[in-house]
């Protein structure tokens, strides 16, 4: 099993919108605004080579949004930085045999599109021989959106993934196509049926945290997303997934954190948790120690 942090495209988003209802005098601390009021924002996978196997959890958000969008959204890239990323570590498109998501929103599933520049607009998978793994609460979420986050789903993406026929859809904590060295927990707080996966990796457990924890300053219990459906139930089932990874002694990826890939998370006396041990970058073989 060999475990690699995987850059994708960048992102500025208002750092409001980020921080829910903690105060700009406090968040700022954590993550310094530009001029628009925009953090900065990481929008990183996870590589997994298991045997002869290929697996990247999420994709990112990829540069398949027309320039006026990628404005928008401040994706601060036009090429797909995530494809340029894996090939730095010898892995071609074709070459991915299983792609998981942890939701549908487009900055965790855009990356699986090919960039605008090349298509033109037309959506077109970037990973034409891969397996699909989604959750199916957050499938129907996709399919079904609710008002309040419709924008945050691609139009045609569903039926491009169906159309593969490698599709699975997952409601349990296994998969199928990826076996025992994974598992799933599922979420609701962000959107329904957030699927966070855990890899037993060579530094032990880690689990890919999603947008349940983006990064390190949401370790912290009480700081929320404003693009969170249920905060107050966001907590209960961050505090709890914390309390697994300390149990265990296990690493957490983050996929928004601009300078941390991955930490270990340790719990003080009065109950506060925080990032420990923290990595710019994994680069996990057999023989890490």
């Amino acid at each position: 099993m060999q475990l690699h942090s995987v850059e994708g495209n960048t992102q500025k988003l208002d750092g409001g919108s980020m921080f829910g209802n903690c105060p700009r005098v406090l968040w700022e601390r954590w993550a310094p605004a530009d001029e628009k009021h925009r953090i900065d924002l990481a929008c990183r996978s996870l590589l997994v080579r298991d045997g002869d196997r290929t697996i990247l959890l999420e994709t990112g958000i990829g540069a398949f949004f027309e320039p006026k969008l990628r404005e928008r959204y401040g994706v601060q890239e036009s090429e797909h930085v995530l494809l340029a990323s894996l090939a730095e570590l010898g892995v071609t498109p074709e070459q991915v045999d299983v792609v998981v998501l942890s939701h549908l929103h487009f900055d965790h599933a855009g990356g699986l599109l090919r960039a605008w520049a090349q298509t033109e607009g037309k959506l077109e998978l970037a990973f034409p021989n891969a397996a699909y793994v989604v959750g199916s609460e957050a499938w129907d979420r996709a399919q079904h959106p609710h008002p309040r986050d419709r924008a945050s789903f691609i139009p045609g993406l569903c039926e491009l993934l169906q159309g593969t026929g490698r599709l699975e859809l997952v409601g349990t904590e296994r998969s199928a196509t990826l076996g025992p060295a994974f598992s799933f927990s599922f979420s609701q707080g962000h959107t329904p049926g957030l699927m966070l996966t855990r890899v037993e990796g060579p530094r032990g457990p880690v689990t890919f945290m999603g947008d349940l924890i983006p990064g390190v300053p949401w370790v912290h219990l009480p700081i929320t997303m404003g693009y969170d459906r249920y905060p107050e139930l966001l907590i209960e089932e961050k505090q709890a997934m914390l309390e697994r990874v300390v149990a265990e002694g296990g690493w957490a990826f983050f996929t928004h954190d601009p300078a941390v890939a991955a930490a270990t998370i340790s719990r003080d006396d009065k109950g506060k948790f925080s990032a420990a041990e923290t990595l710019a970058r994994v680069a996990w073989d057999a023989t890490s120690d």
